[in-house]
């Protein structure tokens, strides 16, 4: 339950559209360069302030809160070491849930005088905690020690009726029961302790509550054994969760002395534990004894009674007239005042701004007359969105809500998809580790990344969706499901547009879903080879690199022995390939790390046991044109069968003209080198440059391509290759064709990188013959024409020279 005021307003702060705020920009940048504002000390590891720095309680806070988001658990001594310095950093709230921060770097925090500390799920502290938090205790006002007990426990809960000879733990208890007091906070207002196991000693709890004698907020969710008498003196408590709290029965009645309370949490995760006698008596005669009460949660317990005001009404109506009362009924003033929570009928006029019935017996939540604003429940999307803003630090029950809104967005429409997006995303990040709270709200945003509404998402918010799924997935790899909802949702974003701020991780994740899926998911597999694959095409060179250096060629090629092995022609094997065509494309790094990984043999071998496959063989052959453009690579490609093997690809029909294409091409850059590069007998040079002449006027100037040139360099080089003027004649009928068929998208790019220049002194050469002259003029007018109107029509066939 949230413990700041109204449990279902929860604050997103990506939720609107604005620019992320500098500060959290600069804050960032400085936390993935420590190195801006800090130094690190070569073998403790830990950071200090740069001399001359120092920085407002504000920028310290914050740092603190982005250095966690980034990974909680890299959030330890460490780092937290630069608040030693007084002088130069300030701090007053900090939150550290989750993180590695242990009891010496607790201190160097609590040196501050904090006023606000969470230490929820750390676990690396001990008991030790507790003497720092009682030495640096006078300032503060909120704690959350959350379900880090162990500060509490270890040391103080003993088992004083054992026969144990060992007296330690029980001296120490006995300490604290003479001074008095566990927490030496006395400006304490707010207190979050949970599932803090006591069973020996009943005293304990109020040696833990009474000296607080400021408490206003006390939250002690799966606290037991807790008596009565240990929070009736906290009169002035105006927000008491008791959530999961056993024996309840006894604790109910006394609450009612608590009249300055305005929120009371009294619900059960296990619905056994809440059951009350005379349930409807009991929620009245609390009810009626807070006046203040705005807030309250009876979710698991039958305090909402077993009936609705329809079926009191009806009993009533039947009672009347089996009596023969004419007199006008009781039930006529129930048409008046209709509420279906019996207990809570002194409200109809005055109704609670909130109401948990999450998984109450009889299914209140279903009922029509509930005097409250908000009600958490089943029953309605309002009631699911209430419920999963309530619950957020319930797993337990989160997870139940979370599924609820999911089947919304799967089979219903989700009206304030909004807001269910901000709690999702709060929910995931708030339980990384928890996960069926990752998939199911992974589940639901797939659905938000693929809806109608998904272009009303902003820049923050997709990026935020994108983060908290690459979380959920490194936190729970192994999870088929996890993964798969994950790789789905991740497919609905632009590729690469919307994931270039976290390239490195997402191409890393990938690369080992392809590698390490023990379980034999090949749907999971080929769903990261296609995502990899669409990262590796519309990025420039060094996010190729990037790519190269994390591994990918190397992965690619074991998964084409794999299929090799296995005698399997599938889509993997092909997508393996176009992602190593990809990944190649002018990097020549990646190209070396191809042939380096016997790239060629899998080649021959992938050709030979495949034949008669279009884009494999497509495929192939555009990853060999990218290692044939490396002028120092191309020895390695000089071998007599290599060489026939283009050679025969240049008959090949396969694909259109796509193979015939990428062959021409290969063995253009091939020769490109001149007759010395030639450094075999067989096939000679001439023969294979008359075979690749032959090839190309067989094609069809208009033919449609499938392949995307982001530079036409390797190309225009070509262009310069007199001594060798069938390498221009490719060169040239290339350029023809793609600006003949995709004007729009070649036309610019030809004048762009200097195409038109090199045409031209094509043109006034006396070396090029005429077809290679004809084709250049084709561009150069094509070129023209576009600029000059914006488009073109394509020229009949007949008008080519």
């Amino acid at each position: 339950m949230s413990f700041e005021g109204l449990p279902v307003k929860v604050f997103c702060p990506w939720e609107d559209k604005a620019p992320e705020p500098l500060l959290d920009i600069c804050g960032k940048y400085a936390i993935a360069h420590p190195e801006t504002f800090c130094s690190q000390h070569r073998l403790s590891g830990l950071w200090f302030l740069r001399p001359g720095v120092a920085l407002p309680t504000e920028l310290c806070e914050r740092l603190i809160s982005l250095w966690q988001e980034r990974d909680p658990a890299a959030l330890d001594d460490r780092f937290i070491n630069i608040f030693r310095d007084h002088a130069c950093t300030r701090l007053k709230r900090v939150t550290l849930r989750n993180t590695n921060v242990s009891d010496d770097g607790l201190r160097v925090l609590l040196s501050h005088n904090l006023v606000e500390l969470d230490i929820s799920k750390c676990r690396k502290l001990t008991e030790r905690t507790l003497d720092y938090i009682n030495k640096y205790g006078e300032s503060i006002q909120k704690l959350v020690i959350g379900k880090t007990t162990d500060i509490l426990l270890e040391s103080l809960i003993t088992d004083t009726q054992s026969d144990s000879t060992d007296t330690s733990d029980s001296n120490t208890l006995n300490e604290i029961k003479r001074r008095g007091h566990i927490l030496r906070t006395p400006n304490l207002r707010k207190l979050i302790v949970r599932d803090l196991v006591q069973s020996n000693d009943s005293e304990y709890f109020g040696l833990l509550l009474q000296p607080l004698t400021k408490l206003t907020h006390l939250d002690l969710a799966g606290c037991f054994v807790l008596h009565a008498k240990h929070l009736v003196p906290l009169k002035q408590l105006t927000y008491l969760n008791l959530h999961s709290v056993r024996r309840m029965q006894d604790i109910l009645p006394h609450l009612s002395e608590l009249k300055n309370l305005k929120f009371l949490d009294v619900s059960q995760a296990n619905q056994k534990f809440g059951v009350f006698e005379s349930p409807d008596a009991t929620l009245a005669s609390l009810v009626s004894s807070l006046p203040c009460l705005t807030s309250l949660d009876i979710s698991g317990t039958n305090l909402s009674g077993d009936g609705t005001f329809d079926e009191f009404r009806d009993a009533d109506n039947d009672a009347e007239k089996s009596a023969g009362d004419d007199e006008v009924s009781e039930g006529g003033d129930m048409e008046t005042e209709q509420c279906d929570i019996p207990g809570l009928k002194c409200r109809i006029n005055n109704p609670l701004e909130f109401l948990g019935l999450y998984n109450t017996f009889h299914d209140a939540c279903h009922r029509n007359h509930i005097p409250a604003k908000v009600v958490t429940g089943d029953a309605s999307e309002s009631q699911i969105l209430a419920a999963t803003a309530a619950y957020l630090d319930r797993p337990e029950v989160l997870v139940k809500a979370l599924n609820e809104l999911f089947h919304i967005f799967r089979f219903d429409t989700c009206h304030e998809q909004q807001h269910a997006l901000d709690l999702i995303l709060l929910a995931m990040l708030r339980h990384r580790t928890e996960k069926h709270i990752q998939i199911s709200g992974s589940a639901s945003l797939f659905y938000i990344a693929k809806g109608e509404d998904k272009s009303n998402l902003s820049v923050r918010v997709r990026q935020k969706m994108i983060v908290v799924l690459l979380d959920a997935m490194e936190t729970h790899l192994r999870d088929s499901t996890m993964m798969r909802n994950g790789c789905l949702t991740l497919c609905q974003f632009r590729i690469p547009q919307d994931v270039l701020f976290e390239y490195r991780r997402l191409v890393q994740l990938l690369l080992r879903l392809i590698e390490d899926r023990e379980d034999g998911d090949d749907f999971v597999r080929r769903i990261a080879i296609y995502l990899l694959n669409s990262l590796a095409c519309q990025v420039d060179g060094e996010q190729k690199e990037l790519v190269g250096d994390l591994g990918a060629i190397e992965t690619m090629l074991k998964l084409i022995n794999n299929r090799l092995t296995h005698h399997m022609h599938d889509d993997m094997l092909e997508i393996a390939w176009s992602a190593m065509w990809n990944v190649t494309d002018e990097t020549p790094v990646n190209c070396a790390r191809f042939l380096d990984g016997q790239g060629m043999m899998y080649f021959q071998r992938c050709l030979k046991e495949f034949p008669d496959k279009p884009e494999l063989l497509r495929n192939m052959m555009g990853l060999l044109g990218n290692v044939a453009e490396v002028k120092d690579l191309r020895p390695r490609l000089m071998t007599s069968d290599l060489l026939t093997t283009f050679a025969e690809l240049l008959d090949s029909n396969s694909d259109g003209i796509e193979v015939s294409y990428n062959a021409a091409g290969v063995l253009s850059h091939i020769a490109s080198g001149g007759a010395e590069a030639w450094t075999i007998d067989r096939p000679t040079r001439s023969e294979v440059l008359e075979r690749m002449v032959a090839a190309i006027e067989r094609w069809d100037l208009a033919s449609k391509r499938n392949i995307n040139y982001r530079s036409f360099e390797p190309i225009l080089r070509l262009l310069d290759v007199y001594h060798t003027p069938q390498c221009q004649h490719w060169a040239a009928w290339a350029l023809a064709n793609l600006t003949r068929v995709y004007p729009d998208k070649y036309c610019s790019l030809v004048e762009e990188e200097g195409g038109l220049e090199l045409l031209l002194a094509v043109l006034s050469s006396p070396i090029p013959y005429q077809r290679i002259k004809a084709l250049a003029r084709i561009v150069i007018t094509q070129c023209q024409i576009f600029k000059e109107y914006g488009t073109l029509e394509y020229m009949d066939s007949d008008s080519d020279p």
